[in-house]
């Protein structure tokens, strides 16, 4: 959620208004400049923080901060789409509306298998939407308590909702202005559902037996840390190959990113129901993303335990320039899916590893196997893919270089790879197309290589607009965003010293 409102003169009603206007329409969206192929975009207008991701009955929800007037940030509601695999779309039509109580900001949704909240119909569980509801006419008087959390419940698989007549059920203290963007979960041990609440420069933890009475249980937060914390989440994950669980707590940052302006971060804990202990050092604050373009990222609820696995997405832009980029008929778009693990380290400390998910696998198309290279063979051209859409996979030893460049025929240019003398991991879009709306566009990204291995493994997906770079093994990843006057279908591997090559051509996602 933004971490200022942009002042707007129209009033309530008028917002409502325009209730029964706007859905989303399955239209042809390929012949547009910069949509993606591969990821997630509204059909149209602003689009901003994944919200109440959930997974129910075969059908994985996505849920997303919407304003279907204008292409820029505006009164929120809930979009919402839906998918089996989490890589092709349905739109389907706004979910949440502004209401009386105000614009609708972030939040979650679960699954209330035991009907705790009363809300379930014929024996089934409810689908419960926990929400920020953001009063403007409070912020505009001066208040602080203009943001307060609220409940809504569907009992048909997300398609209608009915907001809570006791809202809000988690009232604003007073005392501070950004108080927004529930994460509830489930706690087991207590039998209690956990809300973790974004408090400007903290996260609050709240329990509730029912999720419409709640009580504050603790605060988490690190010394003398001024930023603003947003879209917080909070889960148990195991240490890979133990029974060892730990639990996750993601806050995205408004600023003091890894490269410039907004990221998402997490810390490694434990949780015992109320309270959050940091396990690393020095309260550790590690990255979900060293790229510019990975914000407000968050975990589905409730994959069924038979999956097993912890699924992230975040919004794949940056508030720094996220109302300037030169798309025209929608902004915005999310990042891949990604599947998240826990590593403990040689030295006793916890790093989150990320991969694409598996499903992705079924967008691949023909693959292109390079020559096996053991010392530096000087440029290698990949075959041309009219679609520019590529999954590019390379082992190699850690001193030598990796450099992959990627054209248009009109010049534009991408540059990614690893720089061996520095030992980082980069992306170059200083000449990738436009970026005349942002001074700071056009600029070198870099990440460290956490791995301690002689050999490093390298990943990067290539959209129309886009590079996911997933690097030592998932340890490192790098989103960023770029916008070329045409796609970039040329690519070049520099240098390449690679013992280990897979590049596949990308179908795109129906």
């Amino acid at each position: 959620m933004r971490f200022f409102i942009i002042f707007f003169g129209l009033t309530l009603s008028l917002f409502l208004s325009c209730k029964n206007q706007h859905s989303l329409s399955k239209t042809s969206m390929t012949s547009e400049t910069h949509r993606p192929a591969l990821h997630f975009t509204p059909d149209s207008m602003w689009m901003n923080d994944p919200n109440g991701m959930v997974y129910y009955e075969g059908e994985y929800h996505l849920f997303y901060q919407y304003y279907p007037d204008s292409t820029v940030w505006g009164p929120m509601h809930w979009g919402h789409a839906v998918s089996k695999d989490m890589i092709a779309w349905e739109h389907l039509p706004i979910a949440l509306y502004p209401d009386s109580l105000g614009f609708i900001f972030s939040g979650s949704a679960v699954i209330d298998w035991k009907n705790t909240s009363g809300f379930g119909q014929n024996g089934q569980p409810p689908m419960i939407a926990i929400f920020t509801h953001h009063n403007m006419d409070g912020e505009k008087a001066g208040r602080n308590d203009f943001q307060y959390q609220s409940i809504a419940y569907s009992n048909d698989k997300g398609r209608t909702w009915t907001k809570y007549k006791g809202n809000p059920v988690v009232p604003n203290p007073g005392d501070v202005r950004d108080f927004r963007d529930p994460k509830v979960v489930w706690h087991e041990a207590s039998q209690k559902w956990v809300m973790a609440l974004a408090a400007r420069d903290r996260v609050n933890f709240y329990t509730s037996p029912d999720l419409k009475l709640w009580t504050f249980a603790s605060d988490y937060g690190i010394k003398d840390d001024k930023r603003l914390w947003e879209c917080p989440d909070l889960f148990p994950i195991k240490v890979e190959g133990t029974q060892e669980t730990k639990w996750v707590l993601v806050v995205s940052m408004q600023s003091g990113a890894p490269n410039i302006g907004t990221g998402s971060s997490y810390f490694i804990g434990d949780f015992d129901g109320k309270t959050f202990t940091n396990v690393n050092k020095n309260n550790k604050q590690l990255w979900l993303d060293y790229g510019t373009d990975n914000y407000a990222m968050v975990s589905w609820s409730d994959v069924p335990s038979t999956d097993g696995r912890r699924l992230m997405m975040g919004w794949m832009s940056n508030w720094l320039y996220a109302q300037k980029v030169p798309t025209v008929k929608w902004r915005s778009a999310m990042t891949l899916p990604r599947e998240v693990r826990l590593i403990r380290q040689a030295d006793n400390t916890y790093i989150l590893q990320s991969k694409i998910v598996s499903e992705f696998q079924a967008y691949r198309k023909e693959a292109v196997d390079l020559a096996i290279s053991n010392t530096s063979v000087g440029d290698v051209k990949i075959p041309v893919n009219n679609s520019g859409l590529y999954e590019l996979n390379f082992k190699f030893v850690r001193t030598s270089d990796l450099s992959i460049i990627m054209t248009s025929e009109a010049g534009d240019t991408l540059h990614t790879g690893y720089n061996a003398a520095k030992n980082h991991w980069f992306i170059d879009r200083s000449k990738a197309g436009e970026s005349s709306f942002y001074e700071g566009f056009a600029a070198v990204h870099t990440a460290p290589c956490l791995s301690l291995s002689d050999t490093l493994q390298f990943q990067c997906i290539l959209d129309h607009a886009s590079i996911e770079l997933f690097a030592d093994n998932g340890l490192t990843t790098m989103t960023d965003i770029f916008f070329p006057k045409e796609k970039l279908k040329n690519i070049t591997i520099k240098n390449g010293n690679y013992f280990y090559s897979k590049i596949y051509n990308c179908l795109q996602a129906k």
